[in-house]
């Protein structure tokens, strides 16, 4: 049966590749499945329906709305402006604004795709006016906008928590330490590449000028600060679930939007909520087909075959590792985070406790990988987005991107592997 499954993951992952739209990859797949194996459809698409009514699911879309709003609202670039006060004479500050601006929203939307959206349209032209490359700054903030996969709250971290039954607070502070390093990475990275750039910089500021303009623009950025605060607080303080913390970040970010930064009008609110509920239709979809494929996996006891097939190539544990996550880097370029975590964690999941790998180490794991994938070709949906928002070629975006990852990414993904206590000090902090 092995075998079966192996077709079925060869013919989704072809598909997947060759550009065809994604409910026929996992219809081909299924029906490899439903006539080759030994699976009723029926059965499986009923338990499929009644498992995306669980209430975890709810933080998706309204996590979704709450970044489509964000990046029309004036928030984001009230945090630009709040942070570039400190680094913005700096050779190379500018690019490190970005950066840590993303890991911000990452904080506040728990997606991957808000920071190039937010951020893009603003800082783009303005890096480029300031001396840096247009691509590379592209590659940039769309490189840095994965951290809204890392940075909690993250989606794909509530996927998992949710497929695993793995604690879904445990996954969140499993990935903020990776979350951080890739943050601190790709800064110190940018500040090493600006140096062959021909930059505009500010005027180093005095004390007092700098005292004041951070007073300043701490005052307007205040309520966009407050986000993050009040999300992360209330799911750490055991106060709000995700769920209730996504539905706080919308109510929250609607009258700050209209009232405060004034960026929300009736036309763009409307158009935000109509490109959150096309997202999330397409992210539904893939669950739940994703979801499918998954238990048609499990019922036919694929994962205890495929960590019986593993071991009998080696039991070394540092090999293995390896293996694996090439293999999730290879997943993440053909297909989505969600669809990665869905059909993957469950088949690696028991490998990785025989390995001795706890289950929060390997949400961590999962999660740097497939975060990767948003912006490794030939999938890269965050790159693509990035080269339409910058205006730019996709293949003059990928060098630069492709350096950042390589220096400042692949490092943070061994690390995740080999150092269990970059993912493991903050859950255990915490009692997990």
């Amino acid at each position: 049966m092995i075998e079966i499954a192996l077709l079925a993951i060869a013919i989704l992952v072809i598909t997947l590749t060759l550009g065809v739209p994604l409910p026929y990859c996992f219809g081909a797949a299924l029906m490899v499945m439903y006539f080759i194996g030994d699976v009723t459809m029926k059965g499986m698409m009923l338990w499929g329906v009644q498992q995306l009514g669980n209430p975890i699911l709810l933080a998706i879309p309204l996590f979704v709305l709450a970044g489509t709003i964000m990046a029309e609202s004036g928030i984001a670039a009230a945090l630009l402006r709040f942070v570039n006060v400190f680094v913005g004479h700096i050779r190379g500050g500018l690019g490190v604004v970005a950066t840590v601006s993303c890991a911000v929203i990452g904080a506040i939307s728990g997606s991957g795709l808000t920071g190039i959206a937010a951020i893009g349209p603003i800082l783009i032209p303005e890096m480029e006016k300031r001396g840096y490359p247009r691509e590379y700054a592209t590659a940039l903030i769309a490189n840095s906008s994965i951290l809204g996969l890392l940075i909690p709250p993250s989606v794909t971290m509530i996927i998992y928590g949710w497929v695993t039954d793995t604690s879904i607070l445990a996954c969140f502070l499993a990935t903020l330490g990776p979350g951080l390093l890739i943050m601190f990475s790709f800064s110190m990275m940018n500040l090493w590449m600006s140096r062959k750039f021909d930059l505009i910089l500010d005027d180093k500021p005095t004390f007092s000028e700098l005292s004041s303009e951070v007073a300043k623009r701490g005052i307007h950025a205040f309520p966009a600060l407050l986000m993050p605060l009040i999300i992360l607080g209330g799911i750490y303080g055991g106060i709000m679930t995700p769920t209730e913390a996504a539905a706080v970040a919308v109510i929250y970010s609607v009258p700050v939007g209209f009232l405060i930064y004034k960026g929300l009008r009736i036309s763009n609110f409307f158009a935000a909520g109509k490109e959150a509920a096309t997202a999330v239709g397409a992210i539904m979809f893939m669950i739940l087909f994703s979801m499918i494929l998954s238990q048609m996996f499990v019922y036919e006891s694929i994962p205890q075959k495929i960590v019986a097939s593993i071991f009998e190539i080696t039991e070394n544990k540092i090999l293995l590792l390896i293996f694996i996550n090439i293999m999730l880097f290879l997943v993440g370029m053909v297909v989505n985070d969600v669809t990665a975590i869905i059909l993957i964690a469950p088949l690696l999941l028991p490998l990785m406790n025989a390995l001795g790998v706890s289950p929060i180490q390997f949400a961590a794991i999962m999660g740097v990988n497939t975060a990767m994938g948003g912006v490794t070709p030939p999938y890269a949906s965050i790159l693509y987005l990035g080269a339409r928002i910058g205006k730019v070629k996709v293949t003059k975006v990928i060098p630069p991107a492709m350096y950042l990852i390589v220096t400042g990414y692949v490092p943070v993904v061994f690390l995740t592997s080999f150092w269990p206590d970059l993912s493991l000090y903050l859950p255990r902090l915490f009692g997990y």
